[in-house]
C-alpha cells in the first residue's frame, strides 16, 4: 500500500523517496527505472528543483527506451473481465500518484470505476506548508504546489 502523507512531488521535495514506478513496478518499469528525484528542504525551491530533476531524468529515460525499443506486432484483445473482482491500479503522474479502482458486476462489466488524482493528497500538504505564514506567501507557495482545482489532473 502507498504510504500516507502528502502527494509525491511535495513529499519528494522533503526528502521522501517514494515513486509508484519503483514501489509498485508494472509494464516497462519492471525492467527500467527513472531515478527518484528528491530534495530535503521542502520549500518552494525544493518543489521546483524536484520538478526540474524529474524532467531531466525523464528525458534521459525516454532516449534510452527509444534506443532499445523492440519491434513488436499488434496482438488481440485480452478477453472479457472476470465477474465481481476488484482491482487497484496505482500509476505515477506528473503531480504524483494516480490511483484507479475498478469493480465489475456479475457479468464482468464495469460496475464502478474511481480515479483519485494526485492533487487530492496535496491539498492537505499545502495547508500545512502555509500554517503560521503570512497571507502574502500564499500565491507563491500555492503555485509551487501547482494543484488542480477541479481534480482532473490526470
Amino acid at each position: 500500500m502507498p504510504r500516507a502523507g502528502p502527494g509525491r512531488p511535495t513529499a519528494r521535495a522533503c526528502g521522501v523517496e517514494y515513486d509508484v514506478r519503483q514501489d509498485f513496478p508494472s509494464g516497462i518499469y519492471r525492467f527500467a527505472q527513472v531515478p527518484v528525484s528528491t530534495w530535503t528542504t521542502g520549500d518552494v525551491f525544493a518543489r521546483a528543483y524536484v520538478r526540474w530533476l524529474e524532467i531531466q531524468r525523464s528525458v534521459v529515460f525516454i532516449k534510452e527506451q527509444l534506443q532499445a525499443f523492440p519491434v513488436a506486432t499488434a496482438s488481440g484483445g485480452r478477453g472479457a473481465l472476470e465477474a465481481r473482482p476488484s482491482g487497484r491500479f496505482p500509476g505515477e503522474g506528473w503531480r504524483g500518484e494516480i490511483c484507479h479502482v475498478a469493480l465489475t458486476d456479475s457479468q464482468g462489466r464495469f460496475a464502478r470505476y474511481k480515479i483519485v488524482d494526485p492533487s487530492f493528497h496535496n491539498w492537505t500538504a499545502l495547508a500545512l506548508a502555509l500554517r503560521d505564514e503570512q497571507i502574502s506567501d500564499f500565491p507563491l507557495c500555492n503555485k509551487s504546489f501547482n494543484l488542480s482545482y477541479c481534480g482532473h489532473d490526470l
